[in-house]
């Protein structure tokens, strides 16, 4: 099983990016996405969650409007588009697997039956 987070870097105040989470090695459809993210000195922050299955997708409220998650099925990869990106969304920003018809919304990397090593977003002028 592999997760592998792509799209990182450093971003002005204002600007947007398309982060990306390439699966392989289990059944994508059967699983929530989720991504997570730690900022600096901070504990790790659920972010969203999507079921493939269905396009339905979960925010984290105070990131609702900014934050859209998608998927790609037939690539089995998970996207983030982040939108006028703030300095507090500095943080590196992980993608995890759950079984479908398991709770989500967990920040504990031990919840998920599957996760990535992350990638790293700054936002600075």
């Amino acid at each position: 099983v592999h997760l592998v987070e792509s799209g990182g870097g450093l971003v002005q105040p204002g600007g947007s990016l398309r982060l990306s989470c390439a699966t392989s090695g289990f059944t994508f459809e059967n699983y929530h996405m989720s991504w997570v993210r730690q900022a600096p000195g901070k504990e790790l922050e659920w972010v969203s969650t999507i079921f493939p299955y269905s396009g339905l997708a979960h925010y984290r409220e105070t990131l609702k409007g900014r934050f859209a998650t998608s998927t790609d099925n037939a690539k089995s990869t998970l996207y983030l588009e982040i939108q006028n990106l703030e300095p507090g969304d500095t943080a590196v920003y992980h993608c995890g697997a759950t079984g479908a018809g398991s709770p989500y919304g967990s920040n504990k990397p031990a919840h998920y039956d599957y996760w990535g090593q992350g990638t790293q977003v700054n936002v600075s002028s």
